[in-house]
């Protein structure tokens, strides 16, 4: 694998030939046993696609670097494989032993409220944190329904926008040397612009370079600024010979994408090093979430992470021993953090998976798909918080009352980041489309 370098000084592996470009991020491996690796392709055009032309791409998008005034963000928790409901915020302690499991509630802090025993830092905040029992899914093994709030078969033609290119489009960052839409997890299918286009995809440290944006170890700020007035001038040459106008404003452009690297806003706000020694304790294992609550701090308007290995058709109670107690404590850090930085507010945040396990255990010990129902953890974004909100029938087989899908949670996250999910955005046919059809929010929370 070679290395491409993209001006200004964006760092690329390269396996495509001249004209695709392909990057690749890590494999997660489900039940079908396809391999499915993170990848985003970009064509002949795309290959050179730099920051200032992702800047001009937005622009010419009809959207501006210039954020409004809100200020807040969202942080998406996804556990591909289909988390198990009943093991984690669902549990029914009076069922039959085949279908309970192994695992026993335990009271949260907020009377009524019990969850699993191997999540006990949530139960002790629960009043900063509220879950969801009533969701229903469908049987995909794709993150596209809870990105999105479209099933994977939908959008195969549809393509509409994953939850942070909306973010984007609409938003833009808190800063024009920080990218409004940040994914820990590489490019994936519920993370993909649609109809919004390229300029609205995540920045990746996988996907995009993210993590390199800086300057080379040979080149200077001194030279930079040199290189950056001598493109200026290339600018301006090319900027005389177009007679469309197209080329009109590009020094700006320029400008601000070589302040996103000059600036370091993002690579600092990446390197952990920067953090306490007693806080990058506290997130010891589970560096992610400390990741995303930086890269909010500095102004990103959505970030995605996944923490994988979900999908437990064996072993499910073995596996998610090891699993809980990780996501216990990065759930509970990262929203005692946000609430002690005063956060709490203006950064909402979710946790799911694709849908729930079944009810019964199988004879491997494990769960498998179960679309009828599933649950999300939900925090912050000024919604109401301390709850248990539906609840599934007294074998967690489907919903027994308060009935939600995927896309009205993701309505009601769009509505506690100040986005209205009724707007419409022209898809590649010129064609009006909501953001979300099915949009009433969940009450509870409003």
């Amino acid at each position: 694998m070679t290395l491409l370098t993209v001006p200004p000084f964006l760092f690329i592996p390269f396996t495509g030939g001249p004209a695709m470009l392909t990057l690749l991020g890590a494999r997660q491996r489900f039940c079908d046993g396809i391999s499915r690796r993170s990848f985003l392709k970009v064509g002949a055009f795309g290959a050179g696609l730099t920051l200032a032309d992702m800047l001009r791409l937005r622009a010419g998008a009809g959207q501006t670097t210039t954020p409004t005034t809100s200020t807040k963000s969202a942080i998406m928790i996804y556990l591909p494989g289909g988390p198990s409901h009943m093991d984690m915020y669902d549990l029914k302690p009076d069922a039959p032993k085949e279908f309970r499991g192994e695992f026993n509630p335990i009271q949260t802090n907020v009377a009524g409220v019990q969850i699993c025993e191997h999540m006990p830092m949530q139960a002790k905040m629960w009043d900063k944190l509220s879950c969801i029992r009533s969701i229903v899914s469908v049987d995909e093994h794709s993150d596209s329904l809870v990105s999105t709030g479209y099933s994977a078969n939908v959008n195969r033609t549809a393509n509409h926008p994953s939850f942070g290119s909306v973010v984007s489009k609409l938003r833009g960052s808190n800063s024009a040397a920080v990218p409004p839409f940040v994914s820990l997890r590489g490019m994936s299918i519920g993370s993909e612009p649609g109809y919004l286009g390229i300029a609205h995809r995540p920045f990746s440290p996988s996907g995009q370079g993210l993590q390199n944006l800086r300057l080379p170890r040979e080149v200077t700020a001194d030279r930079l600024e040199a290189r950056k007035a001598l493109l200026e001038g290339f600018d301006d040459l090319r900027r005389d010979m177009d007679a469309t106008g197209n080329m009109a404003g590009l020094d700006a452009f320029t400008t601000r994408a070589f302040d996103m690297v000059l600036s370091g806003t993002v690579r600092n706000a990446l390197d952990l090093q920067k953090e306490d020694p007693k806080v990058r304790e506290r997130y010891k294992g589970v560096e992610q979430f400390l990741t995303a609550r930086r890269l909010v701090e500095a102004g990103v308007g959505c970030v995605t992470l996944a923490i994988g290995g979900w999908d437990t058709h064996g072993q499910n109670f073995q596996t998610l021993k090891r699993q809980l107690p990780n996501v216990d404590k990065g759930v509970a850090n990262l929203v005692q953090d946000l609430c002690d930085r005063g956060m709490d507010k203006d950064v909402v945040t979710v946790m799911w998976g694709e849908f729930g396990r079944t009810p019964k255990i199988n004879g491997g010990a494990g769960r498998d798909h179960w679309s009828p129902v599933m649950s999300a953890m939900v925090a912050g974004g000024g919604l109401k918080m301390g709850q248990a909100i539906g609840a599934s029938t007294d074998r967690g087989e489907r919903p027994r009352d308060r009935r939600y899908t995927p896309s009205q949670v993701l309505s009601t996250l769009y509505r506690a980041v100040g986005i209205d999910a009724g707007q419409t955005f022209l898809n590649g046919s010129g064609r009006p489309m909501y953001i979300l059809d099915d949009r009433d929010p969940v009450t509870e929370l409003l």
